[in-house]
């Protein structure tokens, strides 16, 4: 179980990296729109998204609504269902209160890192999935506080282009999947659709028409048969 702990510790360690620039940038930017270093804190520590938590801060600016606030940070964290519903089948040893903790630590490389350990055959134990989260939690809330804290000295995170480190990293996430089956017409379907329901619905919900549309694509198209040794042998001498 410590062995698994620690593989997991360090497993995650790239991603904390890989993290630090986001949880930065979103505690500058709670600061900028008014939030104390408390409150950016707690926000991280509760909430625990990134993405959602920058849809949020940009909402809580314009003094919206609160329903429309929690209606468009459940629109961006929707593809949580999805990914749950994905790693499911390898964590069902959990107990009730281990898959509750699970799926509030449940992140993008969390997920990416669970989906390849099950399906590869290795054990998805608690301790290997708590050691990986752990990094990646405390990291992110403790840069939180570090970049609320330090924000106005940054002043304005996008002027200096720190705007674009989400995109990047979401498209970084995606690309580790394209060798699956389908994987461009998948793709292809899902930003098209995301990009046409921005123009009609509107942000934030165009990220969870766009996944849809994906996941519904991926569900109907066969799955490639994967190759073995002797039809590859035949394709040759034919």
């Amino acid at each position: 179980m410590k062995s698994d702990y620690t593989e997991g510790l360090r497993g995650s360690v790239p991603i904390l990296v890989s993290t630090i620039p986001f949880a930065a940038l979103f505690g500058a930017i709670a600061v900028s729109n008014g939030q104390t270093v408390a409150e950016a804190t707690l926000m991280s520590a509760i909430i625990f998204a990134g993405a959602s938590q920058l849809v949020g801060i940009e909402l809580f600016g314009h003094s919206v609504p609160v329903w429309v606030i929690v209606l468009s940070i459940f629109a961006v964290n929707f593809r949580h269902i999805l990914y749950s519903a994905a790693i499911t089948p390898f964590i069902t040893h959990f107990s009730p209160a281990q898959k509750a903790l699970s799926f509030f630590l449940l992140t993008d490389p969390q997920f990416a890192q669970t989906l390849t350990r099950g399906e590869t055959g290795r054990s998805v134990s608690f301790a290997w999935y708590m050691g990986f989260a752990t990094t990646i939690y405390v990291g992110w809330v403790g840069v939180s506080a570090i970049g609320a804290g330090f924000g106005k000295l940054v002043g304005d995170p996008r002027a200096l282009g720190f705007d674009v480190l989400l995109p990047i990293y979401f498209m970084g996430l995606v690309l580790g999947f394209r060798k699956r089956a389908n994987f461009l017409g998948v793709v292809i379907v899902s930003a098209a659709i995301s990009i046409l329901a921005q123009k009609l619905v509107g942000s934030p919900w165009h990220v969870s028409i766009g996944a849809l549309a994906g996941v519904l694509l991926a569900a109907l198209l066969p799955p490639k048969p994967i190759a073995t040794g002797v039809d590859a042998e035949s394709e040759t001498s034919a």
